[in-house]
This record gives structure tokens, sequence and C-alpha cells, in this order.
């Protein structure tokens, strides 16, 4: 295989990474439509357009910046999810307090912003060494040649794996959670917490061993830690919303 690897539509030769990141939007935003539908969405329409522009804006800001934190050196940096995740949060929550939104209001994006993360992911493997999200060396037989004769750990397909085991865990956790926005808690704490790990398999300028995208998820972990005990705790055996409101 040689990196990047593009692919054929129709009469046209499309870089992987451009492909794959229009599909990863797409897919994204169908299933949002599909579960606001299924779900009922509490929002009304304008308030909900309103919480998704932020997140864009927000998440389309923090995903430069962060990724500059990260490789102040380098004079056009590209982009990372973290930064994407962080920036949209923030940018919803302030959004919130400016249209006087006091509910919850992540649930029916946590599932659709991990299903685009994974398709993008594909994009990021397929581009190889161009892409910056390649793996530090490893002599392990999971190791990829991205084209330099290097074998790397090919951590791209590593967090696709992670995000297919962690997309059915979600769905059925939002069944049962106690309070609202839980749903998209979870997703965040976890992204993180996995974020920090792999990460831990790139190569990247660190301080005191933790690279800038690592030290912002710990920082987004002790953000959610109060959140993170609840959630924990509700999922040993606490009701369920329906049920806390029938109590």
């Amino acid at each position: 295989m040689r990196f990047p690897v593009y692919i054929r539509v129709g009469a046209f030769r499309v870089h992987p990474h451009t492909l794959f990141e229009v599909l990863a939007f797409a897919t994204a935003f169908g299933v949002f439509l599909y579960l606001r539908r299924r779900e009922r969405d509490h929002l009304s329409e304008d308030l909900r357009w309103w919480i998704i522009t932020a997140g864009i804006v927000g998440s389309a800001i923090g995903c430069r910046l962060l990724a500059w934190v990260n490789t102040p050196h380098v004079l056009m940096p590209g982009k990372t999810v973290v930064g994407g995740i962080i920036g949209g949060i923030f940018a919803v929550e302030t959004a919130k307090r400016r249209l006087g939104i006091e509910t919850a209001t992540g649930d029916l994006l946590a599932i659709p912003v991990a299903a685009g993360i994974a398709i993008g992911r594909i994009g990021c493997f397929l581009t190889g060494l161009a892409d910056d999200t390649c793996g530090s060396v490893t002599k392990l037989p999971v190791g990829v040649d991205f084209g330099d004769g290097i074998k790397r750990h090919p951590v791209q397909l590593y967090e696709i794996a992670f995000l297919l085991v962690l997309i059915p865990m979600l769905m059925t956790f939002w069944k049962r959670q106690s309070f609202r926005g839980d749903t998209f808690k979870l997703f965040a704490i976890s992204y993180m917490a996995w974020r920090i790990v792999v990460d831990f398999m790139k190569p990247a300028n660190r301080i005191a061993g933790f690279s800038a995208i690592q030290i912002a998820c710990v920082l987004m972990l002790i953000f959610y830690l109060r959140d993170f005990t609840r959630i924990a705790r509700a999922s040993l055996g606490r009701k369920s919303m329906a049920e806390a409101k029938n109590a």
C-alpha cells in the first residue's frame, strides 16, 4: 500500500483526508437528525440550531488553537479533535448562558460526534505520514510502514476500534442515564481519557512527559471530575431518569 491512498470517485482521484472528512461530517449530521427525530428533542428548532452553530464555531477555533499550542514550531499546524471537542463544549456553554438555556443539550450530539471521528480517522490513516497522526516507531506485528520503511503504531486504527466499542456503550447508557447530559459527558470523559493513553504512542513535544493535547485532556477530566463520580455511581445501580421522575 502506498500512502496517501487516493480514492477513485468516478473519473476523479480524491485525497483520502478530504473524502473521509466530508463523509465524517455528513454521517455525523445524518445520525444527529435520525436521533433527534427518534428521541424528540427537548429544545425548540431555533435553540437547537443556535447550539449547533455555536458548537461548530467553537470547534473550528479550538481544533486550530490547540494544534498550534501542541506544535508551536510549525508555521501552519493542522487540526486536533481534542481541541475541537473542548472548543465546542465551551462555545456551547457560552451560547446557553446568552440564550438562557439551563438544561443540558449534548446527549443528541455524543453518538454523532463519536461516529464522525471514527470515519474521519480512516482518512487520517490512509493519508499516512503527511497527516501527522501516525504513532511512534514500534516492532510489534501491528506496526504499519507508511512509506518511509519504518513501522509505526497505527494509532488511527486503534482509535477507530475504541470508538466502535464506545458508541454502543453510549447508546446503552443513554437509555438509563440519571440526568440529562450525562451521555455527552460520558463520551467526553471517555475520549479524553483515551487520548491521554494513546497519545503516549505518538511522537510529540512534551512537558513533564505530557504533550499539550494530553495536558488539555487532563484539565477536561478535572473539569468533569464531579460528573464522573456521579455517573460512575449511577452506572452501579442508581435509578434511571424515568424512574427518578416517577419516584
